[in-house]
């Protein structure tokens, strides 16, 4: 009975650790008081080919899994993600005013004597007074989920329209946000910094505007789509405000592992993105250099904790990298579950849908985090679906801890030859020759990277 009953209590000491773990922070940044890590140039990076490990403080062998000192730690990734990829999110502005009318919130900053306006349309519920919880959403109110999931639990939603602070894919030093700090430009800060900020100065108008619009600042999410999911990840990520991220089908840049995704062929890597999105000098991180990046995206994704993250795949587009989604996920519910809060992440990757639309499979999955997370519903959100068995994840991962940031040895395999009747000689096939191939031919199955137009 008595190692019964240490296991109890155990379960039971776990359980009010975890309730003490907050569940979203009144500052956009609590770590902000902490020094900055010392960040090397590349040359002077060590190479790092599995997942760096995320316990790890920087330029350093000491690590912690103490809750206690992950403010710290999600501080210097914070400071890496913005000096080796996304650039600076400069911190709230001293001069920003708000006003609501006409369902629109219109916020109003000024820097360095310009002025710049985000406008923001609001969708109140018609149900009661408030205050309601709220989901921004990038571009429209409900981001690419159902709108009923929101409006059917009076639930606020909010429209960020990125282009009020630069445009798409078209970033240009005229762009508001650039204008107002003119030492930022679309080479050294990318649109997910500039993007990140504007959702930061919605919430700021949001509590300028606390005694006149009913939104409740204690229970907010974000939510988008591909290029827009990796913009809510990276707003999630950076402003601790947010109660709940829903990142949809983000791809590279988003909730994949950038070093995993190298291994993966034609995906979304890191030398095969968009140059308007990141800082132009991340890109000498690309190929065979990704190793030498001190962080990856698994980190971008414990960034959030401990507040809620579900992300979201779709099998049916490879250049989603989703297996490469897959371990990131993994590696990040490690430090959900490290904390005793695995509850508050969760990844679903299916198949059989367009691109960014909803499956009635997939959406139990993400009401269940709007009802936990927004709501205080006491619900299941252990989320925890992809169809990848076959990958071992943990060879990834399984260094962390031990100092020596090495792949544990292969398990032993045969040898497959394939003549790529279609393969460019290069990077990806060198040719070679062995006595002991056969030289019989298979045909490959087609199908979205397959053998159409291949040479009969």
């Amino acid at each position: 009975m008595k190692p019964a009953c240490c296991f109890i209590a155990f379960l039971l000491s776990m359980s009010v650790f975890a309730q003490k773990i907050p569940l979203v922070y009144d500052k956009e940044n609590t770590g902000a008081k902490y020094p900055l890590p010392v960040l090397p140039a590349l040359k002077d990076l060590p190479v790092v080919e599995p997942l760096p490990d995320p316990f790890m403080f920087s330029n350093s062998t000491k690590r912690s899994t103490l809750f206690k000192d992950w403010e710290k730690r999600r501080n210097e990734i914070r400071a890496e993600i913005e000096h080796y990829e996304i650039g600076i999110k400069p911190p709230k502005p001293q001069n920003i005013t708000a006003d609501y009318a006409d369902s629109n919130l219109t916020v109003t900053i000024t820097e360095n004597g310009k002025s710049m306006k985000i406008v923001a349309k609001i969708v109140l519920p018609s149900n009661g007074k408030g205050p309601f919880p709220a989901v921004i959403g990038m571009n429209r109110p409900n981001g690419s989920l159902p709108a009923d999931i929101f409006t059917s639990r009076d639930i606020a939603m909010i429209s960020f329209r990125h282009n009020d602070v630069t445009i798409n894919s078209n970033a240009q030093t005229t762009d508001p946000y650039y204008t107002l700090y003119p030492d930022l430009n679309p080479d050294n800060t990318g649109q997910y910094s500039a993007w990140a900020w504007g959702v930061s100065r919605i919430i700021d108008g949001i509590e300028l505007l606390k005694d006149k619009l009913p939104i409740d600042v204690k229970h907010l999410a974000v939510t988008g789509c591909s290029y827009a999911g990796k913009m809510v990840l990276i707003a999630g990520a950076f402003d601790e405000r947010i109660a709940l991220t829903i990142a949809q089908e983000s791809g590279g840049g988003g909730a994949t592992a950038w070093r995993v995704s190298e291994t993966l062929g034609a995906v979304e890597k890191l030398g095969a993105t968009s140059h308007q999105w990141f800082k132009e000098d991340m890109f000498d991180f690309a190929n065979n250099n990704v190793s030498r990046l001190p962080h990856d995206h698994h980190e971008l994704m414990a960034m959030v904790a401990p507040r809620a993250l579900l992300v979201t795949g779709n099998t049916d587009y490879m250049w989603l990298a989703n297996p490469s989604n897959y371990i990131a996920s993994k590696a990040t519910e490690e430090v959900y579950k490290q904390f005793g809060i695995g509850d508050r992440f969760g990844y679903y990757i299916d198949g059989n849908h367009g691109h960014c639309q909803i499956p009635e499979s997939q959406k139990p999955a993400i009401v269940a985090f709007v009802d936990k997370f927004l709501l205080e519903k006491n619900v299941n959100t252990n989320v925890s679906t992809a169809p990848y068995p076959e990958i071992d994840y943990r060879r990834w991962t399984n260094w962390w801890g031990t100092a020596k940031a090495v792949f544990p040895p292969e398990p032993p395999s045969k040898k497959i030859w394939v003549e790529a009747e279609c393969g460019i000689v290069g990077d990806e096939w060198l040719i070679e020759t062995d006595t002991e191939a056969s030289g019989k031919y298979v045909v490959s199955k087609q199908g979205m990277d397959g053998t159409k137009g291949v040479p009969k």
